[in-house]
């Protein structure tokens, strides 16, 4: 893969790359269209697939995180990817089995909060395989959703503090028509789950309803305590956390106004999904 994108780059090609974990969907799909205008027709579109395992805790689904590679590879030749670059763990984290892999790459100041708080080493797996991926596709423009806010964030930062030559691009949100975010996850809300997991996006609309009359914002605490509410009366669901804050540097807010951030993180069952909006 290395090699192949030297070559490209010797020849004046431009590369944009969409790292993903698979199980590919509209939302990936939507990646790939903004790569490909990025890069042009001349350029070439790579796509990763790769579930990362260092960024998956020890009680988390790294093991049942759903994986279709066929299905994954039809639609990549459908949206007019050029490569669809599968690497082994062994050829990601050589020697990592026999204790002879131990460089990471790790951001310590966005990564504190919200997912970094729930999931510790979450980030660091994050940062690693991005850096790792980056090092090896050499792209120009590398395309990132925004259901990840923070994730997005901290690989911005990642790639100025680092000095990648890499062009980050922050996708908007697709959602399904009664407003779920699309998520690789949304496979296992079988039933009633699927119902309930609409929570995440309601939690939004009412906190965006409810500043829309407030001239001066309303205080964090409050809309915490209401969100709190709203996920209670789900039986299934249950709230890790919601946070509201400053969309570029991620600092909380004590008073939530237009034009701030907010991120939720909650339990369906067992299915942790995740949302946010600019407010």
């Amino acid at each position: 893969m290395q090699r192949l994108a030297l070559n490209w780059r010797r020849k004046g090609i431009r590369i944009g790359f969409v790292p993903t974990m698979g199980y590919l969907h509209a939302g990936h799909m939507s990646l790939v269209r903004l790569a490909r205008r990025a890069v042009g027709s001349r350029g070439k579109v790579i796509l990763s697939i790769y579930v990362n395992p260092t960024q998956f805790g020890p009680s988390e689904d790294f093991s049942l995180y759903p994986r279709d590679l066929k299905r994954d590879l039809r639609l990549c030749r459908e949206s007019g990817v050029d490569v669809v670059f599968t690497p082994a763990d062994n050829s990601m984290y050589p020697g990592k089995e026999r204790g002879a892999f131990s460089t990471y790459v790790v951001e310590e100041g966005l990564s504190q909060t919200m997912e970094g708080r729930s999931r510790p080493t979450h980030f660091r797996g994050v940062t690693t395989v991005v850096a790792k991926l980056f090092n090896v596709v050499l792209p120009e423009v590398a395309v990132f959703g925004a259901k990840d806010w923070q994730q997005a964030a901290i690989i911005r930062r990642m790639t100025g503090d680092l000095n990648f030559p890499v062009k980050i691009v922050v996708a908007p949100t697709l959602r399904e028509r009664d407003g779920l975010a699309m998520s690789s996850r949304n496979k296992y809300l079988k039933g009633d789950l699927r119902r309930q997991a609409l929570v995440l996006s309601q939690a939004i609309k009412h906190v965006t309803g409810r500043i829309a009359g407030a001239r001066n914002g309303l205080p964090a605490a409050v809309l915490r305590r209401e969100v709190g509410g709203l996920v209670r009366r789900e039986p299934r669901a249950k709230l890790d956390y919601v946070e509201f804050f400053e969309p570029d540097t991620l600092t909380p807010l004590r008073r939530v106004a237009h034009g701030g951030h907010m991120a939720l993180a909650v339990f369906v069952g067992s299915t942790r999904l995740i949302d946010n909006a600019r407010l």
